[in-house]
């Protein structure tokens, strides 16, 4: 089916169209912004699939490039979910607080996520929500803001197989423990981080770290020329200084355009901040 779709034309006059079983997702064009959530702002909260609440991190959507949720469930215990996959570029998802049970195509038996760890979802991997903890958190940020999720109830997880080198359009499945993480130097001194290993696992196209002060209290200035970069206030507090200064404490979040100058300052001890950036 070279060049797109194709028409086939049958003795009788029939027509049928062959078109691509899982298309490529559809990237609308970037419109940057400087984006600031607050935590105790309600303004941009929910309700959404299965009772789960959401708050609106990208309200914008960056002209339909990128959403980004902070999902929770406030009562726990077994989630009305059911085995589907979703149509997309990129899709992280990191747990706050509390924990959750999912299970994932070919990636062995069902596994708890607790706070701190997260895992990469490839375009097209199966997967399930099975149950959570009473006030599970998790943060999501996926691209496109708007893609489509189909069910398959034809595949029963777990799958027999074990493969974690499966390739999912291109990306591998990751799922990254906080408590055996290995903390090495930013790309700012001073400062840590430990790789999720996302940025391997998609070949560049996302990175996803958790950073920490680790003798320096500021970053110098400083821009990029990526799609998104993402920060999310994990623990402490931090000012974020660019065209004015916002001081920014856990569950606030930032996203910066590009070129636009801008430096962390102020960071306290006991600070962690969850980075997300596609620095395509």
């Amino acid at each position: 089916m070279a060049g797109g779709a194709a028409e086939l034309v049958a003795p009788n006059g029939t027509r049928v169209e062959l078109v691509a079983a899982e298309p490529a997702p559809l990237l609308p064009p970037l419109v940057p912004a400087l984006v600031l959530t607050r935590a105790g702002d309600d303004a941009h909260r929910g309700v959404g699939r299965a009772g789960m609440r959401y708050r609106d991190l990208i309200p914008g959507r960056l002209g339909g490039r990128f959403i980004g949720s902070q999902i929770g469930i406030v009562a726990g215990g077994p989630v009305p979910d059911y085995v589907h996959y979703h149509i997309v570029r990129f899709q992280l998802i990191y747990c706050l607080r509390g924990w959750v049970r999912v299970v994932y195509e070919d990636q062995g038996p069902p596994f708890e996520l607790h706070a701190g760890d997260c895992v990469l979802q490839p375009p097209h991997i199966r997967h399930r929500v099975l149950d959570s903890s009473p006030g599970l958190e998790v943060l999501e940020v996926s691209c496109p803001a708007e893609h489509e999720t189909f069910a398959d109830h034809a595949l029963a997880l777990p799958t027999a197989e074990l493969r974690p080198e499966r390739e999912f359009g291109g990306q591998r499945f990751v799922h990254h423990q906080a408590a055996s993480a290995r903390w090495d130097a930013w790309r700012f001194p001073g400062f840590l981080a430990r790789d999720t290993g996302i940025a391997a696992a998609t070949a560049g196209l996302a990175d996803v770290r958790v950073v920490r002060p680790h003798g320096a209290d500021a970053t110098p200035d400083a821009q990029h020329d990526g799609e998104l970069l993402l920060w999310f206030v994990l623990a402490g507090t931090v000012t974020w200084s660019g065209p004015s200064a916002e001081s920014l404490a856990a569950g606030d979040c930032v996203v910066v355009p590009p070129a636009l100058p801008h430096a962390l300052t102020a960071c306290s001890p006991d600070l962690e901040l969850l980075e997300v950036r596609l620095p395509a």
